[in-house]
């Protein structure tokens, strides 16, 4: 039978129909939203701005918060805006929008967090070749294949699902456009889309968890051959901000999708997604750069760059300053 979608507007219900409530919630994420775009931006600017951190693994850690930032304003924005309106609607092409996007940016996620472990496995068990193993001609492809992994599963189960009837109820519960709670309300067979996310996902999470537990355990091995403590606290050093990220954001998604159906339960669900659309893209830049020397030093180098602009700028405001800057000029010398 061919599909015919009746549905051209979908509810997005969110946790609570309380006012008080609902306003508490704006502002909590509009702060969690500032703080997110605050800490991932200026991490990318902090990248750029500064040559010592011009190396394949602040380049890698540069597209983990463009990402992030992105994967936040995908949900955010229209989260507030449903806190706030009366009328709590996302357009049919909207929604498929804003899967693609979400699903897009949550797998660019995974494969990058792989590539990030490649990386540190390069640095610390083959680091005189590390120059020639990471090459742009290596971390550029990286980057790009993370991006088209995760536009090509984002356009997999966007096609998968948006192919559904839609002819019955249109309220989602939930607090955006996911896969599951779209499934809950299809009045089409959805055994199909069930199998398709299991095993997509699965084989996502599957295949860059492999190459996160392989990379460190040849770093594990470094590890072992190491007999200074000031050596091996600088391994762990380096490689720690990246375990916990990628213990978090792993722990999240599996929990997630990648269970059996019948496991699911969209109130429960809800404040998972919340975790790793919201929250893990605020705290990532706070877990990549807490213990980070080199970052630590670019942002005091930043701090004292703006201190001694704002300085400067305050002295010239000074009526003394002034009456100095006459004074020579009269005299002949300038200041």
């Amino acid at each position: 039978m061919k599909n015919v979608t009746e549905v051209n507007e979908f509810v997005l219900k969110g946790f609570t129909d309380i006012n008080e409530l609902q306003i508490f919630f704006f502002v909590l994420f509009l702060v969690f939203y500032f703080f997110t775009l605050m800490g991932n931006l200026g991490l990318i600017i902090l990248v750029i701005g500064d040559s010592r951190l011009h190396n394949p693994m602040y380049y890698f850690l540069s597209m983990l918060s463009s990402v992030d930032a992105c994967y936040s304003s995908v949900i955010t924005p229209q989260m507030l805006v449903t806190f706030m309106s009366k009328k709590k609607v996302i357009s049919f092409i909207g929604c498929a929008m804003q899967m693609f996007l979400a699903v897009t940016f949550g797998t660019t996620e995974c494969f990058l967090l792989a590539a990030m472990a490649y990386d540190r496995y390069v640095a610390i068990y083959k680091p005189l070749l590390y120059s020639v193993s990471m090459s742009p001609t290596v971390y550029v492809p990286l980057i790009i294949a993370s991006y088209a992994g995760g536009i090509m599963h984002a356009t997999i189960h966007t096609a998968a699902t948006f192919s559904l009837s839609f002819c019955g109820s249109n309220e989602i519960s939930h607090i955006f456009c996911d896969i599951p709670p779209l499934l809950a309300i299809s009045c089409s067979s959805t055994h199909t889309n069930q199998l398709l996310l299991f095993f997509c996902a699965g084989s996502v999470e599957i295949m860059t968890i492999l190459i996160v537990l392989v990379s460190y355990g040849f770093i594990l091995s470094v590890i072992l051959r190491i007999s200074s403590s000031e050596g091996k606290r600088k391994v762990f050093s380096t490689c720690g901000s990246h375990l916990t990220g990628v213990s978090i954001f792993h722990g999240t998604v599996l929990f997630m999708y990648v269970r059996p159906t019948s496991s699911y339960a969209l109130e429960h669900d809800m404040v998972v997604s919340i975790f790793y659309t919201i929250v893990i893209p605020m705290l990532n830049p706070v877990i990549y750069s807490l213990r980070n020397r080199d970052v630590h030093m670019a942002i005091q180098k930043v701090l004292m760059e703006s201190w001694f602009v704002v300085r400067e700028k305050v002295i010239e405001d000074t009526p003394l300053y002034h009456y100095l800057q006459e004074r020579s000029h009269c005299s002949g010398f300038a200041m």
